[in-house]
């Protein structure tokens, strides 16, 4: 339903259509506590009348809710404007929150067939607004694919799918909140098919039964129910019928995101304004799409960021982390010259042929540093430019990590990062105007403002005068935490990170400090874990532009290395927020090495795609504890098909290269990413597609086949693109997995052989060094990519890939003869209707054909 029944009285309201009129964490709320907000107050049935209130905010049906007649926000004027409409809404009664807007402004926008904007704001006085570039219309749709009814009172707004009158928003079904720290939005939603949402650790499909999730960026390992590293405000749902659409709030303040299993949606932020775009898609791929149109599409990465990275956190000098590579050389992990190998070959331990693949890359976690600093060179790492050198040599690359958290401690003179931010005022004050001083790995320190423009101009010759001296290629913008006695977990400082609440000297007691109302963020409070949210940064406080940080960390860093090394700027964050895609990668934190950890690392990985920061995956093996050989040689499999390969892991735990494993699993491992670059061609040009339309790379199956309800909920498979199937295992001890194919003739990669599924579960052969691939019907080997020819040619780095064998599967009939280049070519052709040409030796950066008869 669309919205709930009517009805005057509290009892008629069902469960699933209580919205909850109490929603601040950990209160008691009783009858009169509820009546005093002028709300319904019932006991869920599913609790006794006589037992305790349970705490509010908690996911659970509220036991106080709003009636039908709570005061809201009446629409007493509206015309038409050059996109769409504009009115004036009007409230007589106040809330129980301070500081009521009591007189709003509505700007109604059809910017795009497919896109509609809505703008919710205070004609008297401006609000912060997120400052990041979205497009600008500059005339109203002329064949939109939604209706918009607008209710004068209450006031709402009601959105259908114009083709088959499906509402997508309803925001009548509760009152509207527009205070000063707190604004909030309800809607009903057409299915319980909601996806991002992030960041949290959760299935790939949210929980609707009353689940709140709190978006404030937060320094903590994944772990259920806790507000995690980026925030991103934006959900896509699909529709009975496999229609898609999705909706975006573009807004910074921390919040919280309440679903109720009526369905319906809650959006409650403490500032800024309700900014808010509905993408009408229809499809799935096409919302995205379309949300990647007003954030900005991902950057293309450069070529070998696509490669096997390796770091950890110990190596402890240059001589172990030099070793290490060495010992991947000899093992050829990965770094060999081989073929993409004859089908049949992959997973059988028997890889043959020849490519140039030394473009993996080696890195170092923070004990480089002198003391932990930045920009310093401990002693065990002086010789760490040979090393650099020598990988260079090898046709290798080499990232290292860089905190923004500068020492304030350091002797006078001595400390050049510091000092010179000081003489430019590139640091985050306080409240009282002096610069902020939290505490980090090497003490005290201060933070880099990031909103200001000559912070960038300071971080670019920082980093300029290190690359004189260390010739790094990427940059890994993180920090690294501490517990006990020994450091256990590594932390990414761009959340902001703090050891300390807030600063050195604690935080004013402001209404910044304690809003009315505090989203259920983990510690309780804005200042757990991260500066005084009443900071004061260029261009506001930190109370609207916490989460915000990383992202504009990560605009600095790419811009410096773009000037620093002339190439594509490889970047990787942990914090994110919409736009991070069109300057870094993204990888999903400090995981443990734990089953259940990979399981999960599917659906950050498939949430990633849908935000537009494709460029994503896992610390392969994990990050924390021991890894065990059989976990490490699945999840280096499954890491293989990860967007973003790297293998990390921390201080306290052993090694986990491939290199210390058995002989069966070294192989095993070897034999998975050998194969990952096999696929060098189709990755290159999934990363190009999401680059130039907005595609995903690492794909949920449900956005190839939208009307197989099945496929909704998958999170143990997922494709690169349209096609290729990756079904890996996610459990210890076995030698099957079951993986679900969606109605059509699916081929196995490595034999050919085909399975003809109805939609149905089909029980797989995987022995350990054998991960599951297959191809749908009327697809192109992964080695090959039908289109790299025409959307790479013109890119240098396709010139690296070298194209040897080309197979098509589906072929129905036996061809006469083929034709590469006009010219005729040898080539195999099986009786399950896959044909093979072998020995192309095409490039990416030249045209070809490849056609038979």
């Amino acid at each position: 339903p669309a919205a709930p029944p009517l009805g005057d009285t509290c009892g008629s309201i069902p469960e699933s259509w209580r919205f909850d009129c109490y929603p601040e964490r950990g209160v008691i709320v009783t009858r009169e506590l509820c009546e005093a907000r002028n709300c319904c107050f019932i006991p869920a049935s599913s609790s006794s009348s006589s037992s305790r209130p349970p705490p509010s905010g908690g996911n659970g049906v509220p036991w106080c809710f709003y009636p039908a007649d709570f005061p809201s926000y009446r629409l007493v004027s509206i015309n038409d404007t050059s996109l769409g409409q504009k009115g004036t809404l009007v409230k007589e009664v106040r809330t129980y929150y301070p500081a009521d807007i009591l007189t709003l402004e509505v700007d109604l926008r059809h910017e795009t067939d497919t896109r509609l904007h809505v703008k919710i704001t205070d004609p008297s006085n401006p609000r912060f607004e997120v400052p990041i570039s979205v497009p600008a219309a500059t005339k109203k749709a002329e064949s939109p694919d939604y209706l918009v009814e607008v209710s004068r009172q209450p006031f709402g707004l009601v959105v259908r799918r114009r083709s088959s009158g499906v509402v997508l928003l309803n925001t009548t079904v509760a009152p509207l909140f527009y205070a000063d720290q707190f604004l909030q939005m309800s809607t009903s939603l057409p299915s319980p098919f909601v996806y991002g949402l992030a960041e949290h650790r959760s299935s790939f499909l949210q929980e609707v039964r009353w689940n709140t999730l709190s978006l404030w960026a937060r320094d903590v390992p994944p772990m259920e129910q806790a507000n995690l590293y980026g925030a991103h405000p934006f959900y896509l749902l699909m529709e009975d019928g496999g229609a898609a659409h999705g909706f975006f709030l573009l807004n910074s303040n921390a919040m919280d995101v309440s679903l109720q299993p009526a369905p319906a949606l809650t959006w409650r932020t403490i500032g800024g304004i309700l900014d808010f775009y509905l993408f009408l898609g229809p499809d799935p791929a096409s919302v995205v799409g379309q949300y990647l149109e007003v954030v900005g599409r991902p950057a293309m990465p450069v070529y070998w960021a696509l490669g096997y990275h390796l770091c950890r956190w110990g190596y402890g000098g240059t001589n172990a982390t030099w070793e290490t590579v060495r010992h991947l050389r000899n093992y050829g992990i990965p770094q060999v010259r081989f073929r993409p190998p004859s089908l049949g070959s992959v997973g059988s331990g028997k890889l043959k042929g020849w490519l140039v693949c030394g473009q993996d890359v080696q890195w170092n976690d923070i004990d480089y540093m002198d003391r932990k600093l930045d920009f310093t060179l401990d002693s065990n790492f002086s010789s760490l430019p040979d090393m650099i050198a020598d990988l260079h040599a090898h046709h290798q690359r080499y990232v290292l990590i860089l905190d923004p958290g500068i020492s304030s401690t350091q002797p006078e003179g001595s400390y050049w990062p510091y000092e010179d931010g000081m003489k430019r005022d590139v640091f985050i004050r306080d409240w009282e105007g002096n610069v902020i001083l939290g505490k980090v790995w090497p003490g005290l320190t201060a933070y880099p403002d990031f909103s200001n423009a000559e912070t960038h101009e300071w971080w670019y010759d920082s980093l300029k005068r290190f690359h004189q001296k260390v010739p790094f290629d990427g940059l890994w913008i993180v920090s690294t935490d501490a517990g006990g006695k020994k450091p256990l977990q590594k932390k990414d400082m761009n959340e902001p990170s703090n050891f300390l609440e807030g600063s050195t000297k604690g935080c004013p007691s402001t209404s910044l400090e304690n809003p009315p109302y505090t989203p259920g963020i983990l510690g309780g409070s804005l200042k757990s874990k991260t500066l005084c949210a009443s900071a004061q940064q260029k261009l506001s406080s930190h109370y609207n532009l916490h989460n915000l940080y990383g992202l504009m960390e990560a605009q600095a860093t790419a811009s410096a290395l773009k000037r620093i090394v002339p190439k594509r700027p490889f970047v990787l964050s942990r914090s994110t927020f919409p736009g991070q895609g069109m300057y870094s990668g993204h990888w999903l934190g400090d995981n443990k090495s734990r089953w259940k950890d990979m399981y999960t690392s599917i659906a950050g990985m498939l949430t990633f795609n849908l935000l537009g920061i494709p460029l994503v995956g896992a610390d392969i093996c994990g990050f924390q504890e021991d890894t065990q050989e059989e976990l490490c040689v699945r999840w280096t499999q499954l890491g293989a098909f990860y967007p973003f390969t790297r293998n990390h892991n921390d201080l306290s735990s052993k090694a986990q290269d491939p290199t210390v494993f058995s002989p069966l699993a070294r192989t095993a491992m070897r034999d998975a990413l050998l194969l990952r670059y096999s696929l060098f061609p189709l990755l290159y040009t999934l990363f190009h597609h999401a680059h130039v339309k907005g595609h995903t790379v690492a794909r949920p199956l449900m956005f190839e086949f939208p009307k197989d309800v099945r496929t909704y909920g998958i999170d143990r498979q997922f494709l690169w693109g349209r096609s290729l199937l990756v079904t890996p295992v996610l459990d210890p001890g076995v030698d099957h997995v079951v993986g679900y194919f969606p109605e059509g003739l699916w081929y196995d990669y490595y034999t050919g052989d085909s399975i003809r599924s109805k939609g149905e579960e089909v029980n797989l052969h995987a022995p350990l060094d054998k991960l599951n691939l297959h191809l749908r019907e009327g697809s192109v080997t992964p080695t090959q990519n039908t289109m790299t020819s025409t959307v790479l040619h013109s890119n240098v780095e396709a010139s690296y890939i070298t194209v040897e064998t080309a197979s098509f599967y589906g072929v129905k009939q036996r061809p006469s003869r083929v034709l590469v280049n006009s010219q005729e070519a040898v080539f195999s052709y099986r009786d399950n209707q896959v044909m093979t040409v072998a020995d192309l030796g095409l490039k990416l950066s030249q045209n070809f054909t490849i056609s038979w008869v």
